[in-house]
């Protein structure tokens, strides 16, 4: 993860995500909910097939477990987890993946493979949205983060939220009142922010996202050892957004999701805003503190904050549908 990263850098505008949702609006007594193995009577091996094509693409591709993470965040915190961030443009809808916000998004060609191998098995059954949550569980895991019990049951959405995008992902120079507050409104207290914000011990962070802390004057609060290496990443004043210039996220352990970003960012080796003001904001640096003394700590948060992220009002029942293919809604005559 790196540059909806985080996992992770992304996140809300309290007004617009106070006011719940159209979709939560929808019969709430009635609406079937999320629950523990949908498919083990429609398609049993749905979830043995996800995880072992997970494994089979981290495998060939390390940097997919990244995508993954950073997809549930992109997809679920925009006012529902029904993969609305995997279609594509139309030419009446601009795609979430081609928004400011979604910028270094990558790999959603690996979830059409995913995608590919479950309607071999099962035709028509598992969403497109169940696969983004189940794949990220899996890359979690695979990046040597804990394992997450995930419900399934989600249905797919048929537009494009890119609309709203900027009102539910924050940028990474907002403030962390901000980026507290539209947790907040999912549900994620302080704790878990602080832990998805860890997400950010792998990946990497593109220079366009944080060239502005080294020129023209490199911000006094960056730890002089870790200027050196950032300046050596990011040489250009005003990087080119295509070129692949990018800083690790964590150079000590950049593939492995655990704790030492948070020793990081207390040494004030943060690479982004949101990064130095976790660790020195009241309200967040006595959990910074706690994460980097106990991984295990951490990873009890982390997964706490996952399985709230993952149920932010899904389609579930008959609302939505069921996506042949992730990247386009279905036609219907």
């Amino acid at each position: 993860m790196a540059s909806k990263a985080l996992i992770f850098l992304a996140l809300l505008s309290l007004s617009a995500v106070s006011s719940r949702p159209a979709i939560a609006e929808i019969n709430e007594e009635d609406k079937p909910g999320l629950v523990t193995n949908f498919y083990k009577d429609t398609c049993p091996q749905a979830e043995d097939i996800i995880k072992e094509q997970v494994k089979l693409l981290y495998k060939r591709h390390k940097n997919t477990a990244f995508s993954w993470l950073r997809n549930i965040f992109h997809d679920c915190a925009v006012q529902s987890c029904d993969a609305s961030l995997l279609l594509d443009s139309t030419r009446r809808s601009l795609s979430e993946k081609e928004t400011d916000r979604s910028f270094g998004l990558r790999n959603f060609r690996y979830l059409d493979t995913i995608k590919e191998a479950v309607e071999r098995e099962c035709p028509g059954v598992v969403s497109c949205a169940d696969i983004l949550v189940l794949s990220a569980r899996d890359g979690i895991a695979a990046l040597g983060g804990p394992h997450i019990p995930l419900k399934t049951g989600r249905r797919d959405g048929r537009k494009s939220r890119a609309d709203v995008v900027e009102q539910y992902l924050p940028d990474h120079n907002e403030s962390i009142s901000v980026v507290l507050d539209r947790f907040a409104a999912m549900g994620i207290e302080t704790p878990g922010v602080v832990a998805l914000l860890g997400a950010h011990s792998v990946g990497r962070t593109h220079c366009v996202k944080l060239v502005h802390r080294l020129y023209p004057e490199v911000d006094p609060v960056l730890n002089p050892d870790h200027v050196e290496h950032m300046l050596h990443k990011c040489p250009d004043v005003i990087p080119d957004p295509k070129a692949v210039q990018y800083v690790r996220n964590d150079r000590g352990t950049p593939m492995v999701l655990d704790n030492n970003y948070y020793r990081n960012i207390l040494d004030n080796k943060g690479l982004l805003i949101v990064d130095h003001q976790l660790a020195t904001d009241k309200r967040t640096k006595p959990y910074v503190k706690k994460m980097a003394k106990s991984q295990d700590y951490f990873f009890k948060e982390f997964a706490r904050a996952i399985i709230i992220l993952s149920e932010n009002n899904p389609l579930t029942g008959d609302q939505g549908e069921v996506r042949k293919q992730c990247n386009v809604a279905n036609k219907h005559n």
